[in-house]
């Protein structure tokens, strides 16, 4: 399996003696990874908490703090209790410490002498869960991001809707005067309707010629229109008196008798009827 070089993945290898460490890091070679040495499992442990590891190769048998007791403390720290551990041990060790190996969270056991192709390929499956497992904690951390600025979008947009429903409307300006002092609709008291009074309607008054005078009834009226109707005749009569008089030069004496009669008669007529 052909892998990219990884500057940001290391390996630990743990052994008390130097030989090992020095097969363990050609074996290892061809992976292009970052082989970091540790010769006691208390240096081991240090290491772990300084930087992060795809794996961990410790041996069994070492002095103080064994490959067992090393593998159960690092399953102890939360910063390196998911690193996959891989036990290494001599031929002629007891059949139990594969069991004890799994027990304390091991993820392999190898016993010695081991294909140097074998282990570069168990640690080759490490590697790459590693770089899958980074990837994976990239891609939800990009999610989480969108999504916290999803819901940051929709919540001011909510608040911005919900400032617009409680917005009260605003009249326009009047022309002339300054929009800040614009009110709102709501706030706009209208004066109350004027009330106006129903005044009777003034009697029409009677035409100037049709007016009746004070202190005269109907018949009065009748008469004085026979009076004016008398008075008329009276004229005309004396218009015919003048032509006469003129057409033969002297005027007849009985004509101007009847007529000074017909004036007199028509005198007393007014005067009988009060005018």
């Amino acid at each position: 399996m052909t892998t990219t070089p990884d500057s940001t993945t290391s390996i630990l290898i743990v052994d008390d003696m130097e030989e090992n460490l020095v097969a363990l890091e050609a074996v290892l070679g061809s992976l292009s990874q970052h082989v970091v040495r540790a010769r006691s499992g208390e240096e081991a442990l240090k290491a772990m908490l300084r930087q992060e590891f795809a794996v961990v190769l410790i041996d069994v048998l070492m002095p103080g703090m064994n490959g067992f007791e090393t593998a159960a403390n690092i399953k102890g720290l939360d910063q390196t209790k998911d690193v996959p551990i891989i036990l290494l041990t001599g031929a002629s060790v007891d059949p139990n410490y594969a069991y004890r190996g799994y027990t304390v969270g091991a993820a392999d056991f190898l016993v010695k002498p081991f294909d140097p192709w074998l282990l570069r390929t168990k640690v080759n499956v490490f590697l790459e869960l590693h770089r899958k497992n980074r990837q994976l904690a990239a891609q939800a951390e990009q999610l989480k991001r969108l999504l916290t600025s999803d819901e940051a979008a929709e919540t001011a947009v909510a608040a911005d809707h919900s400032a617009q429903a409680a917005e009260p409307f605003c009249a326009p300006p009047v022309p002339g005067t300054n929009p800040q002092h614009a009110q709102s609709v709501e706030s706009v008291e209208l004066p109350e309707p004027a009330v106006i009074a129903e005044t009777p309607a003034a009697s029409p008054a009677p035409p100037p010629d049709t007016a009746i005078p004070p202190g005269q009834d109907a018949l009065t009226t009748a008469g004085a229109g026979e009076a004016a109707r008398l008075a008329d005749v009276v004229g005309q009569l004396t218009e015919i008196e003048t032509m006469l008089r003129d057409a033969h030069g002297a005027e007849p004496p009985a004509l101007a008798d009847r007529i000074a009669e017909l004036e007199q008669a028509v005198g007393r007529l007014l005067v009988s009827r009060g005018t």
